[in-house]
């Protein structure tokens, strides 16, 4: 028995109603990313390994694909010593901000500053599959290279709200900064521990207070510390009032306030600006991977149940692991993947979504679709979306077909409209049907509403 076809977990195929879908998503972003200045690349899917690793931390490193060397792999491998590194020089990525800092310090001398990219490619991840967490997924990646000043922030917040509104998803944007972080560290007594600490409390919204407490006891906290932490953790009220315990909470720590200064600097512009979507400064936000260094960034849908659906931050020294010191990025990458999720469950999708070509002609015979092949043509440089059904079957099988396929017009052009010159065209919808001589092609696209 030949064994039945499938696909790896946490991998998906896509029809042509979920293509549809997914294009609409990157349609809308790529055009608000343009409208903001900023021009796409692409990367390979493939890194080398020495690219990937240490950028993302112990539990990052752990979900990289690494792909085998071509060839016997296995020649001359000392059994002896770990296999990994003998064997594998190349790995897939696990994001697109890392291989973007490789291209800006390759490319550097045909680069502009500040640089403003986008890219829109899958990245792959050896996580364990559940709803919304795929192995393979898609991310939208908007960052900005080459300058430190918060207005790159705003943009991506205002980004941010615009991809969402042309999507009609109610988001709340969590907003913090690693400074503050580290100044929390700081306070606490253990400034060695900023990434055990930003890690353990990056769970909150997973695990829940407790659980988090637990971990960081078991990373070496004293309870001691992890009471200082509980109520920042905790914290409510507006951005004036968090930010005004926090600067007592930090009163010692010049890292932590020039995290604060930052914040308040950046809440600033986007009263200014007019934001319209939910901002809110969220001091358990840690978000983590490593390379963060100011602020931080995660959206949430408000109407269903997911996890984040967007999130970035700012990077200083990130071209710096590639020799190319001091040069600060800002960016966020909108997962393609769970923001699908949400526009179906929601119902968001525009109903046109996946409808078919606008017009179908129906194959009444060799003669007859010789007849119409020109008219096809003609339509479709006028910019209508035009079929003609492959084979000569019965009507109702060519009219069952237009109902499937969403395709609102139907031409049927048999031996007296060939005699005639003519061709028939047919709403579906309201049963009107029209006439039009051979050449009034642009009679026949203003009836299809083109």
């Amino acid at each position: 028995m030949s064994q039945k076809p499938s696909i790896p977990k946490g991998t998906r195929d896509f029809g042509q109603k979920e293509m549809a879908g997914r294009n609409y998503i990157f349609d809308t972003v790529r055009s608000v990313f343009r409208s903001f200045g900023y021009s796409q690349i692409e990367t390979p899917a493939m890194e080398n390994l020495g690219t990937l690793l240490g950028k993302y931390g112990d539990e990052g490193d752990k979900l990289l694909y690494r792909i085998l060397n071509s060839g016997d792999a296995f020649s001359g491998v000392d059994f002896e010593r770990p296999l990994a590194p003998q064997v594998c020089e190349k790995g897939l990525r696990y994001d697109l901000t890392v291989p973007f800092a490789r291209f800006v310090v390759q490319h550097q001398n045909e680069i502009s500053f500040p640089f403003k990219r986008f890219q829109i490619q899958p990245v792959w991840r050896a996580d364990r599959p559940q709803k919304g967490r795929y192995r393979e997924f898609y991310q939208c990646d908007v960052d900005a290279i080459g300058s430190r000043s918060q207005l790159c922030e705003l943009e991506l917040v205002q980004i941010v709200d615009a991809v969402f509104r042309r999507l009609d998803v109610r988001v709340c944007m969590k907003i913090n900064n690693r400074k503050v972080l580290t100044g929390l560290a700081q306070a606490s007594g253990f400034p060695d521990k900023v990434v055990d600490i930003t890690v353990a409390i990056d769970k909150l919204d997973k695990i829940g207070l407790e659980a988090v407490e637990a971990e960081l006891l078991e990373r070496g906290l004293t309870p001691e510390a992890v009471e200082l932490l509980r109520p920042v953790l905790l914290l409510q009220g507006s951005f004036e009032q968090k930010l005004a315990v926090m600067r007592n909470v930090l009163a010692g720590s010049e890292k932590g306030l020039r995290g604060l200064d930052e914040l308040e600097e950046l809440f600033g512009l986007i009263r200014s600006a007019g934001v319209a979507m939910q901002c809110e400064l969220d001091l358990s936000l840690a978000r983590g991977l490593n390379y963060y260094t100011g602020a931080i960034f995660e959206v949430k849908a408000l109407d269903w149940q997911i996890g984040s659906i967007c999130g970035g931050g700012r990077y200083d020294n990130l071209t710096g692991i590639f020799g190319l010191p001091d040069m600060s990025g800002v960016g966020v990458s909108f997962g393609a993947d769970r923001i699908y999720d949400v526009l179906e469950g929601l119902g968001k999708f525009p109903s046109t979504l996946v409808a078919g070509a606008d017009l179908l002609f129906a194959n009444m015979g060799a003669a007859e679709t010789a007849y119409v092949l020109p008219v096809a043509s003609a339509l479709r440089e006028a910019g209508v979306s035009v079929e003609i059904y492959p084979d000569a079957a019965k009507l109702k099988k060519q009219f069952d077909y237009c109902d499937r396929k969403s395709v609102p017009f139907i031409s049927i052009c048999g031996e007296s409209e060939a005699a005639s010159g003519t061709v028939q065209i047919k709403n579906l919808s309201s049963g009107e049907q029209r006439t039009f001589a051979l050449d009034d092609v642009k009679g026949m696209v203003a009836f299809l509403g083109k």
